[in-house]
């Protein structure tokens, strides 16, 4: 196993044990030592690997991170459950609007980049891109493509040797939701693996082989692999740090968010475990898997924490720095 995926099954574990320690006490966020998380299972490795850290420093801060998804954990955060959202897209409307009628303000920071690279054999030198039409034909449940030829008849009559993440996986999710329309929607014909570097093998020892998996792994393993580039409906774009950032490389890149109540931030356990966050981000943002963001946004975020716990702030109610 490489680091990342190392680092992944250390995060993975480690949710049970800040459940744990969060619940040896009364679980009221309220209180001076304790911060509560919920949202995401995407943005929750980041989280917790951040906790991790935190808790090395401050064993007497509780903090509690759960991965309920995006939509449940807006639910908690519109009902004062939980300090920080942890969010793999921007609020809804009709989420923001319980917000406001809760009387939550917060704000909201963007503090990386999740994004998929569509993957091949280096010796696959008939394509170097693929539409999103044809992704959904290849991966959509009962498909009928079976040779590199059913895409393409000028390619090779050679049988695809699929490979791609775990139905459990967050990016399994993410990819079938994007690319077949549903998430959880897959042909299940295909060599699934939770280790990254299962994939890589499997691509790597196969000339007609098709894989898909974080673009980190991809970077990791550049020169025994080939890049695909998508094309959206806006010509072919290949993942890089920059397009994915940018969000070009679409629609297999998107921001991973913070949404931090603002009455929890001006607290000091959450102020705190906020600004260490900041600190370490793009360290451990790495280490997980994702893209940090640019020095730009580190300081956009940074400023604006430090403006809020300052009482400085004139962002509207509830504030942004990502949501328009």
């Amino acid at each position: 196993m490489n680091h990342v995926f190392m680092r992944l099954m250390v995060a993975i574990t480690f949710v049970a044990g800040i459940v744990a320690i969060s619940g040896c006490g009364n679980r009221d966020s309220s209180r001076a030592s304790a911060v509560s998380i919920n949202g995401s299972s995407t943005v929750a490795p980041i989280t917790i690997a951040v906790a991790e850290e935190f808790l090395k420093d401050n064993p007497d801060v509780q903090v509690s991170v759960g991965t309920s998804g995006t939509g449940a954990g807006f639910k908690k955060f519109g009902s004062g459950e939980i300090d920080i959202c942890d969010a793999s897209r921007v609020i809804k409307e009709t989420e923001r609007a319980i917000c406001e009628k809760a009387g939550i303000e917060f704000v909201t920071l963007e503090v990386a980049y999740d994004g998929l690279a569509i993957v091949a054999h280096p010796e696959a030198d008939w394509f170097d891109c693929l539409t999103l039409e044809q992704l959904k034909d290849i991966w959509k449940p009962e498909s009928s493509v079976k040779k590199w030829s059913d895409i393409n008849p000028a390619w090779p009559a050679e049988e695809i040797k699929l490979y791609g993440p775990g139905t459990d996986s967050g990016t399994f999710d993410y990819f079938t939701e994007v690319i077949v329309g549903q998430e959880k929607a897959s042909r299940a014909d295909y060599t699934a693996s939770e280790d990254d570097n299962v994939l890589v093998r499997g691509v790597t020892a196969d000339k007609y082989a098709l894989g898909y998996f974080g673009y980190a792994y991809y970077a990791e393993n550049r020169d025994s692999l080939k890049l695909i580039g998508v094309d959206s409906g806006k010509g072919c774009v290949q993942p890089s740090t920059e397009t994915v950032r940018n969000g070009s490389y679409e629609p297999l890149s998107r921001p991973l968010l913070l949404y931090i109540k603002t009455a929890s931030l001006k607290q000091p356990p959450t102020a705190a475990f906020i600004q260490f966050y900041l600190k370490h981000a793009a360290q451990l943002v790495e280490e997980v898997g994702y893209v940090p963001v640019s020095e730009e946004q580190h300081q956009k975020n940074v400023e604006l924490v430090e403006q809020v716990i300052a009482g400085t702030t004139t962002e509207p109610t509830p504030g942004s720095t990502t949501d328009d």
